[in-house]
């Protein structure tokens, strides 16, 4: 392949050699280069990808894409210099594999909370009127029924457009995927033609990376910006934001604010969520899988991306009550004591506080909470997750979630110190695995536990190890023979 063609649209400026050379491949990894390949030098936050020029010649690269002026380079090899090598990188991807997500429909989802069980009723409501629908998000990627393991929310842009060239070949019509805030801060989604994107909702998450709360939600923003047609959740306090920055037709939900398309009558139970979706003056029974009001705003969007997709409103409501709910997701585990264990993947304020509002819909006992804090996240929501804890539980564990490099013990003392906020009976235990027994054991009948933070996560990681861990795995085994 001609590199002058692939680097058509980007602004580079030629140091050395010519950039009407044939490549064999491109690399970002310089481990991965192959003979004849270009290397494209990624200035990252652990190490930068110039540094590793010397391997990436070592391996045959006839190419380089900088982002400063290089020295030291042999005779022969091309050195191109662009001004960020991730906005190049994405769009020498998209041209490499045939721009493919401009043929099938895209839907990109953002938001604080939401993103994975809104992707998985869109495909609901796609797969009722036969489409093949492609998933990528925190949970997996998938093509029609094939599931292919997901390593984050939303890949590299190689990757990214080599999947979307996959799902292409495969026949997909139509991709969902979860758009994280860091894959449009760091272009990963640069090149991707989004047909509709949808916006659930806007919290603390993430400060770790953008530090504040304005640079979080400009970062979202960028979806809107560069989709054709857009859904926005007004009730939302940064949806206004959002439509603003929206460019192409948009099609707003809510439930307490006017909307084009909204819900009433909205019912909460163990057993799901029922309600009246609302649109065009005609009123649509709805009945969701999983319980909680924020379950009416994820089918909302779902269902406004699908409107906007031209599919008839009745394969909608059809659709949405089809689908089972999600892995992780309020996912509950029932004993014969009659009590229940909710496993669900909130780890931030408002994902902690949702599920703790639905799980007092239903609770006839006491309300249980199992939870913690990922370790080098962001420390400032730690306190703030104790505090919505002990205001809305009846009992409080605090336990590990991810430490990662961090001290367990450090992090469950900060979350405590929002606890001591308020009057809820509370205590520290670090072992996970201890922590739901000790929950199982107290729980009554009529008793709710919900162990929030990890959700789908089958893996918890220390600072010298991984290990395998699954929160529904383990509330079955603390049952035992009780677990129905």
């Amino acid at each position: 392949m001609n590199l002058k063609q692939l680097l058509e649209g980007i602004s580079y400026e030629v140091q050395q050699g010519t950039a009407d050379v044939e490549i064999s491949d491109f690399q970002y990894d310089s481990r991965k280069v192959e003979k004849d390949g270009l290397f494209v030098c990624i200035t990252g936050f652990q190490t930068d990808g110039h540094k590793y020029i010397p391997m990436a010649l070592e391996k045959g690269a006839v190419a380089l894409l900088c982002e400063h002026r290089v020295e030291n380079v042999p005779e022969g090899v091309t050195v191109l210099v662009t001004e960020n090598n991730r906005i190049a990188l994405a769009l020498l991807s998209d041209h490499f594999y045939g721009h493919p997500s401009a043929e099938m429909n895209v839907i990109g989802v953002t938001g604080t909370n939401g993103k994975t069980s809104t992707t998985y009723l869109m495909k609901s409501i796609l797969d009722r009127i036969g489409k093949k629908v492609g998933i990528i998000g925190t949970i997996e990627n998938r093509i029609g029924d094939e599931v292919l393991k997901a390593e984050r929310t939303t890949p590299e842009s190689k990757e990214l457009q080599a999947l979307f060239r996959r799902m292409k070949n495969e026949d997909v019509t139509d991709v969902v995927m979860e758009v994280s805030s860091h894959s449009l801060d760091l272009h990963r989604v640069d090149g991707i033609a989004f047909d509709v994107a949808i916006f659930t909702n806007l919290t603390q998450d993430h400060l770790d990376y953008h530090k504040t709360m304005e640079n979080y939600k400009a970062a979202k923003g960028m979806l809107f910006a560069r989709a054709a047609k857009s859904v926005i959740n007004m009730d939302d306090a940064a949806g206004a934001y959002m439509k603003e920055q929206s460019k192409g037709e948009v099609l707003t939900i809510g439930v307490d604010c006017k909307a084009d398309l909204t819900a009433e009558g909205i019912d909460v139970s163990a057993d799901g969520t029922a309600f009246d979706m609302l649109w065009q003056g005609k009123r649509y029974p709805v009945h969701l899988h999983t319980p909680g009001r924020f379950s009416v705003y994820n089918a909302l969007g779902a269902a406004g991306a699908c409107i906007l997709l031209g599919v008839p409103v009745e394969e909608i409501v059809a659709g949405l009550t089809a689908n089972p709910g999600v892995s992780g997701r309020f996912q509950t585990v029932r004993s014969k004591r009659g009590c229940q264990a909710v496993v669900d993947y909130a780890h931030t304020p408002d994902g902690l506080e949702n599920v703790l509002n639905t799980a007092n819909e239903f609770v006839k006992g006491k309300l249980i909470a199992v939870f913690g804090c990922g370790g080098d996240r962001d420390r400032t929501k730690r306190p703030i997750m104790g505090e919505i804890g002990g205001r809305l539980a009846g009992y409080c564990i605090i336990t590990s979630d991810n430490p990662r490099t961090e001290d367990p013990e450090k992090i469950l003392e900060d979350v405590e110190v929002g606890v001591k906020k308020t009057d809820c009976p509370y205590e520290k235990i670090v072992d996970r695995r201890e922590a739901i027994q000790k929950a199982v054991a107290m729980a009554e009948a009529g008793d709710v536990i919900l162990i929030a933070g990890k959700g789908h996560e089958t893996y918890q990681i220390f600072p010298d190890k991984t290990i395998h861990f699954d929160d529904i795995e383990e509330v079955r085994k603390a049952f035992g023979e009780d677990c129905l």
